[in-house]
């Protein structure tokens, strides 16, 4: 069996920076090892598999180890993947998934993905929080993640975590954020958990963190960036229970995977 699968970068505009991500289009499913095999060999962040539903889509995300209820940088790729080779007559894509209903549209020299809001809450810190992250935050808050909060982007820069001890803690992931020098916010996402000590640019945890800047700015439009060693752009807007999380994609690879 063949199977056609592309890598993109995602959250930039060129190669070599941004998330890449693989994405495998199929006509229907294949057994789960074999999604999860594949994202092993793969050993990216994330391999985003997708079946015809209707009008639109079902998608799945594998972590080398996983499989994900959300991967916005696999989502965004993905969308490109449709838009640029698949379906160019497209200006939209929906896609079911696990975390519900989820909409690409072209926006310019952007894809726009409509994804849910989640406001996270606050915790109580935790000596085993700033020992994870290598340094203590000055507060946290959690939802699907937990989201540490920084007085300074130098700070998040300069964590070293440890990615043993992030394995104890009870989240999914771990994103540490701070107001931007250049942008309104930055951050950083580790999830050593599902396989990715850490991923270098997140859409999924936009959907925590746009609504908390939002909060705190007093602003629904926001620049951020995520200060991984890639580094990629991120533009968000609240509005209402969603949050739309833009950004730019670039082709890296197109080939085939071959399996017995």
């Amino acid at each position: 069996m063949k199977l056609q699968m592309f890598q993109i970068d995602a959250f930039t505009s060129q190669v070599f920076k941004g998330n890449p991500a693989a994405v495998v289009p199929l006509e229907r499913w294949l057994p789960d090892q074999t999604l999860l095999d594949i994202g092993a060999e793969n050993n990216l962040s994330e391999t985003a598999f997708f079946v015809p539903d209707g009008e639109g889509f079902h998608i799945r995300w594998m972590t080398p180890t996983s499989e994900v209820d959300l991967c916005g940088h696999a989502t965004l790729a993905s969308a490109y993947v449709l838009f640029e080779y698949l379906e160019p007559h497209r200006k939209e894509v929906r896609f079911a998934s696990q975390s519900g209903p989820l909409i690409v549209r072209k926006d310019g020299a952007y894809l726009a993905m409509d994804f849910p809001s989640w406001m996270p809450k606050p915790r109580d810190l935790t000596e085993a929080m700033g020992r994870a992250l290598g340094r203590t935050p000055k507060q946290v808050f959690a939802g699907r993640d937990l989201l540490a909060v920084y007085d300074s982007e130098d700070e998040v820069r300069a964590l070293t975590p440890d990615f043993e001890a992030m394995k104890g803690l009870e989240w999914l992931g771990i994103i540490a954020t701070a107001p931007g020098k250049q942008s309104d916010f930055v951050s950083r996402f580790f999830a050593p958990r599902v396989g990715v000590p850490e991923d270098p640019v997140t859409g999924s945890a936009h959907c925590a963190l746009t609504p908390y800047w939002a909060g705190r700015l007093g602003k629904s439009r926001m620049r951020a960036f995520q200060v991984s060693r890639r580094g990629g752009e991120l533009f968000c807007e609240l509005k209402g229970d969603r949050v739309i999380v833009s950004g730019a994609a670039a082709r890296y690879l197109e080939g085939t995977i071959y399996l017995p």
